[in-house]
């Protein structure tokens, strides 16, 4: 029999040890589970030897595993520098996941941090974006809230702002304030209910939304105030209500995939924190009104 191992193969027997198991792999490959498993197979057969073996649920290399791991990792490097010298290297592709807040403004900057990937979005919550990423179905998640996660990085912080229609009134003394807030759990949901009340305004969720569009649609329809991240873009139809309580911003952090190269990391949240800051030095400027 032929005693070839494959690129192909050994890019799938590396990504399941950087993604931590075979559906993570699969999905940083963008493979079927079944085809990343025949790969390994292949190997095994090649070698005659086994690579990978049953632990439990899940599954661990084994000795002869660990030795072609090391060599195909040699192997995959010089195969992929090769092809780049002959300027006939395939780009990679690169899955960044955005909670909607500000997305429009962060998204277009981060990726031409990127220029040798071709870079894909993902839009989501930030529960459904941390379940994405522990299946590798992404390479990077922009999250709100604290840097918590071990893998996960500080970047800075959203500016946050209260925007209503044009022609809302603010309810008479004593009445709780309006909201439009997303579905919880929500970091700005949460932010704009605990800034009202620590400054004694009643409030109450008056209509929910899972999504940004349908938030925007609600406040224009004069439902109520939402609190937004916008980076003071200011929005079609909303005016800024200064004369509610100021918010504190929101914490912004990035997380890596499992496995993911550390210097494409490090390039995303460099280049987060660059951003964020270049706009909090724009601050002094008026918000631009729709």
């Amino acid at each position: 029999m032929s005693r070839m191992l494959g690129i192909a193969p050994l890019r799938s027997f590396v990504a399941v040890a950087d993604c931590g198991g075979f559906q993570r792999a699969a999905a940083s490959l963008h493979l079927t589970q079944g085809a990343v498993s025949q790969h390994v197979r292949r190997l095994e057969a090649a070698l005659d030897r086994t690579l990978v073996e049953r632990d439990g649920r899940g599954s661990r290399f084994t000795a002869d595993g660990e030795a072609l791991l090391a060599r195909a990792r040699r192997i995959l490097a010089l195969h992929d520098e090769t092809l780049r010298e002959f300027g006939v290297a395939t780009e990679p592709t690169l899955v960044i996941g955005s909670t909607e807040h500000a997305a429009a403004q962060l998204l277009p900057e981060l990726a031409a941090c990127f220029p040798d990937h071709r870079v894909r979005f993902r839009i989501d919550r930030g529960a459904q974006l941390r379940t994405a990423l522990a299946e590798g179905r992404i390479d990077l998640a922009l999250l709100l809230g604290p840097a918590d996660e071990p893998d996960a990085r500080a970047v800075g912080e959203l500016e946050l702002t209260w925007y209503a229609a044009p022609g809302w009134t603010p309810p008479a003394a004593g009445d709780p304030v309006p909201l439009v807030a997303f579905d919880a759990p929500c970091a700005i949901r949460n932010r704009a209910l605990e800034t009202l009340a620590a400054h004694g305004v009643p409030a109450e969720v008056g209509c929910e939304a899972a999504h940004l569009a349908g938030m925007q649609a609600a406040v224009r329809a004069g439902l109520g105030v939402g609190l937004m991240a916008t980076l003071r873009q200011g929005l079609e139809g909303l005016v800024a209500r200064p004369d509610l309580p100021v918010p504190e911003p929101v914490a912004l952090a990035v997380r890596p995939r499992r496995g993911l190269s550390p210097t494409v990391a490090e390039g995303a949240a460099v280049a987060l924190a660059r951003l964020l800051a270049r706009t909090r030095g724009e601050l002094s400027r008026p918000l631009s009104r729709a």
